[in-house]
């Protein structure tokens, strides 16, 4: 609670003392690209067999290396240019965040991402769907847009089906003590997003 000072004012409430603070990290957009392609592809690496398949109905009713070439082709094209779509976050501006010098400020209420004292952004618990606990740090996945946000028709399905994970990635090495990791892991668990 905040005391008047000698006037009778209140005076500005300061930083949050629960808040864990971390020293600046920046995401290297190779990083960025090795996990979020592992992610993609971890989960939808069936998606490239749809047009090997399909291509390779014609050979079974008359065998013609030309099918199996085609297959192939399109297949590898395919997986090209969903690599590309997850690569693409790291060229276009509205990324960019993801890739600058950051300190984080977590608490119960928000994660702030600050460039410096003055410029920053806020997460809400609520924009961040799941947690991981990996080896060199945690990933905070991000949620994806909702269907309102998204176009109607067959561009919103495209957008639905081929989306592109956007994480924070928070390794160890920036938290200053083994009890702010503890804090963030508690964090994490009582807003149900690390399981």
């Amino acid at each position: 609670m905040q005391q008047p000072n000698q006037r009778g004012r209140r005076m500005a409430q300061g930083a949050n003392p629960l808040a864990i603070r971390t020293k600046k990290y920046q995401l290297d957009k190779n990083d960025y690209t090795r996990m979020a392609l592992g992610q993609v592809w971890s989960k939808s690496w069936w998606q490239a067999l749809i047009p090997l398949v399909l291509f390779l109905l014609p050979a079974v009713f008359s065998f013609s290396w030309w099918w199996v070439a085609t297959a192939i082709i399109v297949t590898l094209l395919f997986v090209l240019l969903r690599s590309a779509q997850v690569m693409s976050v790291t060229q276009v501006e509205q990324g960019s965040p993801l890739f600058e010098k950051l300190t984080y400020e977590v608490d119960q209420r928000q994660i702030l991402l600050k460039r410096n004292e003055r410029e920053g952004m806020a997460l809400t618990w609520d924009m961040i769907e799941r947690a991981q606990k990996k080896d060199s740090g945690y990933m905070l996945w991000l949620q994806p847009p909702t269907n309102a946000q998204l176009p109607s028709g067959w561009k919103g399905w495209v957008a639905r089906t081929f989306q592109v994970p956007v994480f924070i990635h928070m390794p160890f090495r920036i938290f200053n003590s083994p009890n702010d990791l503890k804090l963030m892991e508690s964090y994490l668990r009582r807003k149900n997003l690390l399981a």
